[in-house]
C-alpha cells in the first residue's frame, strides 16, 4: 500500500491507497516543531485506531510547502517505515510541463493538483484550492502548467479582520442567508464569505478569458472548497482528495 501525505502551512493531510483506491485519509495540524518520532506517534496511532499496519506499507510519497518540517516526516519515514519516500520536486517525473519563468517556484501542491486534474478532466481545466492561500492554477488542453495567481486565504483574512480592528469579533465562518444583515456577526460573515465569492468568480472570468476557452472546466478543492462553491457560478465540481490523487498518480509515474 502507498502512504501519502500533503505538508501545508495549516494542515497536514494524510491518505493511504491500496492500489488505485484511498482506503483512509486524515487531516492533521501543521506543527513545525513536531519531531520525527511524534509525527510516528501520531500516525501509527491513526493506523491502530483504523485497524491498518505500518508494515502494509510499502512506499510513501509526499508533497510540501513547509521546508522546515520535511527533515522530520523524512526521518520519520526512514526510522518508522523503512521507506525512503519520494518527496515532489525537481527531477520527479510528473507528466506535466510547467511553462513558469522558474519552475522552482511554483509549490509542490500546485503541481500535484495540476497532475490530478489534468488526469481526471482533461484540459484546459482551472483549480481552486482554497487553503492557507487560495490559488489558481490554469492547465492547458495539452496538459501544460500554464501559471495562475495566490490570494490570501479566507480563514487569513478573516484573522486579519478581527485582530487589527478592535470591535470586531471573531467569527464562525458560516454562510448568513442574506447580504444586507441587522448584526456585526452576520454582517462580517457576510463579507467574508460573498466577497470571496466574488473575488472566486472574477478571477476565474478572467482566467477563462486569457485562455481564450470559456468551456474551460473549474475545480475547487481544499478544506473550505465545498461552502465556496456552493455559492459560486463558476466553480462547477469539487475534489476535496485532489492533492493525494496527485500524490498517488505521480508515484506510479516514477516506478
Amino acid at each position: 500500500m502507498l502512504l501519502v501525505m500533503d505538508v501545508g502551512n495549516t494542515n497536514t493531510v494524510v491518505g493511504v491507497y491500496d492500489g488505485n483506491t484511498l482506503i483512509n485519509s486524515w487531516r492533521l495540524v501543521s506543527d513545525r516543531e513536531r519531531s520525527a518520532d511524534e509525527f510516528a506517534i501520531v500516525i501509527l496511532g491513526l493506523f491502530r485506531h483504523h485497524g491498518l499496519s505500518h508494515n502494509s506499507i510499502d512506499a510513501i510519497a509526499v508533497s510540501s510547502v513547509v521546508p522546515p518540517m520535511m527533515g522530520a516526516i523524512e526521518q520519520m519515514c526512514r526510522k518508522y517505515f523503512g521507506i525512503e519516500p519520494l518527496v515532489i520536486g525537481p527531477g520527479v517525473k510528473t507528466g506535466i510541463n510547467i511553462l513558469y519563468e522558474n519552475p522552482k517556484e511554483v509549490g509542490a501542491d500546485r503541481i500535484v493538483n495540476a497532475v490530478a486534474a489534468y488526469e481526471m478532466y482533461g484540459g484546459p481545466i482551472i483549480v481552486v484550492d482554497f487553503g492557507t492561500a487560495t490559488t489558481f492554477c490554469a492547465i492547458s488542453e495539452k496538459g501544460e502548467y500554464l501559471g495562475g495567481c495566490v490570494a490570501p486565504g479566507i480563514t487569513i483574512s478573516t484573522e486579519a479582520l478581527y485582530q487589527r480592528a478592535a470591535k470586531l469579533p471573531k467569527v464562525e465562518l458560516v454562510r448568513p442567508p442574506r447580504v444586507i444583515c441587522k448584526n456585526t456577526v452576520n454582517s462580517m460573515q457576510a463579507g467574508i464569505i460573498y466577497g470571496y465569492v466574488g473575488q472566486v468568480d472574477y478571477i476565474v472570468k478572467l482566467m477563462k478569458k486569457e485562455l481564450g476557452r470559456e468551456d474551460t472546466k473549474v475545480i475547487a478543492t481544499g478544506g473550505l472548497a465545498g461552502m465556496i462553491a456552493e455559492v459560486s457560478e463558476t466553480i462547477e465540481g469539487i475534489e476535496p482528495n485532489l492533492t493525494l490523487e496527485g500524490l498517488r498518480i505521480i508515484y506510479q509515474r516514477n516506478q
